[in-house]
């Protein structure tokens, strides 16, 4: 038996990777700075997790994997290199995992957590039982890995790092490319040409998957064209966008009372002409029906009923973080969500006001890493529209460096009537416990630690 140990292990990528080797029957550990609530899960199903980085915490590991924020003078790597204990990044180790299964790899600047999610648990409900890796909990499930039986291996493909780079899907899909990430890509050619990239990994019998509502994905599905993949292309507009012989639409949208959309579908993938079937979805928004035109595609694909696949997705509940309901205290509704781009952010308030329609909504953003503040600068001013009040936490630097630089600067350029800079979590949550009233919906931005806002408004409400 193979001990694995994973340097950041509290992180939704590497939790899910050990989650899915101790189902595997393989012993893990792991250390991270803090005790994440994956990294608590973990421990309740027997992973043992050490709190601070030592040497001693690799003793007895056969294998090390580490995050991608863990550098080479982390204490443990040193010890397990002195000790001639290989070394992987997430990257080098995700390829293995997959290379027996068939691969279904789900990336995009927007949408792949829950695309990747609507997909294994379409799969699980179809009695499929894939392996999958999903960047955060799947609320049906309770997990966000699982190791399966079946012959089906489904992953978020994170771009980070150029991550993805290392996979190794038979069915590909992206669901947007926009630019993002610039620490890691300082422009979107760059960007792109690594998304190009993981499209060249698909194996010439394998089968491409992108929205054509999408400039970036629509440009991908040409390079996957000229190379001679299978393509499939997916849409919301009354005109398909791209030229593609296989195609998957959705029309006449209309609000729910479940508070997201039902529509109809109409496709040719997999049959020699046109039909159409009727989708109720719970989870809210039109990005949404685009995320579930991405998992009907992928199941059209592989052979599987549309039908069931379709009345699976009625019943997904979305994933942690994710338009995540947290509660409601004396009429306050308090969602969490994970969007921390322009796109995203424009998106999520879109169906916050489509699933609360005349409530009063407010957005509280706190910004993540300075260079994406700083380069979607203009973006962001012009994101929060459909928000009735906006507050702006200071930036949560995450990997980088302090910097003499403000949120309060994209507040002063935002023409939004009732904006504020609200500084600090505290400072933001006494502000919000002061003004908020009965039939508001505060809806908290955040890919850092923001989220205690929304568990602080809950109890003190």
């Amino acid at each position: 038996m193979t001990r694995f140990h994973f340097i950041g292990i509290g992180g939704s990528g590497l939790s899910a990777i050990a989650r899915l080797l101790k189902e595997g029957g393989h012993q893990v550990s792991g250390s991270d700075q803090t005790l994440s609530q994956f990294a608590v899960d973990l421990q309740n199903d027997g992973v043992s997790v050490y709190i601070g980085h030592h040497p001693r915490n690799i003793s007895g590991a056969d294998v090390v994997i580490r995050s991608s924020a863990v550098g080479d003078d982390n204490p443990e790597v040193s010890a397990a290199k002195r000790a001639g204990i290989p070394v992987y990044k997430r990257a080098d180790f995700l390829g293995q995992l997959m290379s027996r299964k068939t691969g279904v790899a789900v990336a995009g600047t927007h949408g792949k957590t829950t695309t990747t999610a609507m997909i294994a648990w379409a799969l699980s409900a179809l009695g499929r039982d894939p392996s999958f890796i999903v960047g955060g909990q799947l609320n049906n499930l309770k997990v966000n890995a699982h190791a399966g039986k079946g012959d089906l291996f489904v992953i978020e493909a994170d771009e980070y790092d150029r991550m993805f780079l290392g996979l190794k899907p038979r069915v590909a899909v992206v669901t947007n490319l926009e630019h993002d990430h610039p620490d890691c890509y300082p422009t979107f050619e760059d960007m792109y040409s690594a998304f190009q990239s993981f499209v060249d990994l698909i194996p010439p019998d394998g089968t491409f998957i992108a929205c054509a509502d999408d400039e970036g994905a629509v440009t991908l599905l040409s390079h996957a064209r000229r190379k001679g993949l299978n393509v499939v292309s997916y849409s919301l507009q009354s005109e398909m966008t791209i030229n593609s012989p296989q195609w998957m639409q959705a029309r006449a949208l209309k609000p729910n009372q479940r508070g997201g959309f039902d529509f109809s579908v109409m496709t040719n993938v997999g049959a020699s002409s046109a039909s159409a079937l009727q989708v109720s979805l719970q989870v809210p928004g039109e990005h949404n029906v685009r995320n579930s035109l991405a998992a009907l595609s992928v199941a059209a694909t592989l052979g599987l009923s549309l039908q069931k696949t379709a009345d699976a997705l009625g019943e997904f509940s979305g994933t942690g973080r994710r338009f995540e309901i947290r509660g409601e205290r004396k009429g306050v509704t308090v969602i969490d969500d994970y969007a921390h781009h322009p796109t995203e952010i424009r998106a999520t308030l879109a169906g916050t006001k489509a699933r609360y329609p005349g409530r009063k909504i407010w957005a509280v953003w706190q910004p993540h890493t300075y260079s994406r503040t700083q380069i979607l600068f203009f973006e962001f001013s012009r994101a929060f529209a459909d928000a009735n009040e906006v507050l702006v936490t200071e930036i949560y630097a995450s990997r980088e460096s302090r910097q003499n630089f403000s949120s309060a600067e994209v507040v002063s350029a935002m023409p939004h009537s009732s904006a504020h800079y609200s500084g600090s979590l505290e400072e933001t949550t006494k502000y919000l416990l002061k003004h908020l009233r009965s039939g508001d919906v505060l809806l908290v931005l955040s890919a850092g630690d923001a989220n205690q806002i929304s568990t602080e408004v809950l109890k003190r409400l």
